[in-house]
């Protein structure tokens, strides 16, 4: 089996994390298999031990946000997963996954048509880095973007109504979108979910 061709099967939280997990699969080298939840977060961790289990024959990835359930990620990881499969990647995003596309200032100032001062400089220490990206989004310059991403005012939703499509399209744009690399630099969750990745890309299927 050459590097390339392995296959990383993956539970996420959301569509966005889904085109984010994409992304992240594709920058390594591998192919992203079947994607499991995408129900949230309760859903998927209650089905981790499941998908644990698959991960002794063949690579697999699962990606939680940290959210406010713990101070940092490590003692959450191994609370709900004291004893990873050699092929489990289990990451957590530190503490929502909007941080590591916050990131990448440059490109993400770009796509939402604001100054790059604007973008945190440290995205994980955001308390609640969806409502930052949003908070970004009504400044934009662009209606659409306001439109799409920001929630009608009334509405009782926390995001816009294309909110998903619009991120997931920043992070799946290999062109002008989203840089992993880039964004690792300033995001340590982000860039110890990279390590993991490639660690499983070299490892493949026992």
């Amino acid at each position: 089996m050459t590097w390339e061709s392995v296959v990383i099967s993956g539970a996420v939280e959301s569509d966005v994390d889904e085109a984010v997990l994409r992304r992240l699969v594709e920058h390594v080298g591998a192919t992203l298999g079947p994607i499991h939840g995408k129900q949230g977060k309760t859903h998927l961790l209650q089905r981790l031990c499941g998908y644990n289990r698959a991960a002794r024959l063949s690579p697999w990835v699962v990606l939680v946000d940290l959210d406010r359930d713990a101070d940092c990620a490590p003692p959450f990881r191994t609370s709900w997963l004291p004893n990873p499969a050699p092929l489990m990647c289990f990451r957590v995003a530190v503490r929502a996954l909007e941080a590591w596309l916050l990131a990448d200032r440059e490109r993400l100032a770009r796509f939402l048509t604001i100054a790059p001062s604007r973008v945190p400089l440290d995205p994980e220490s955001a308390d609640d880095p969806k409502r930052t990206m949003v908070d970004l989004a009504r400044l934009s310059r662009r209606r659409d973007i306001r439109e799409d991403m920001v929630p009608r005012q009334g509405s009782g939703r926390t995001v816009g109504p294309a909110y998903t499509s619009r991120l997931s399209e920043f992070a799946l744009d290999t062109t002008s979108g989203w840089r992993p690399d880039v964004a690792a630099s300033t995001s340590p969750s982000l860039n110890r979910c990279l390590g993991c990745l490639s660690r499983l890309t070299r490892a493949g299927p026992q």
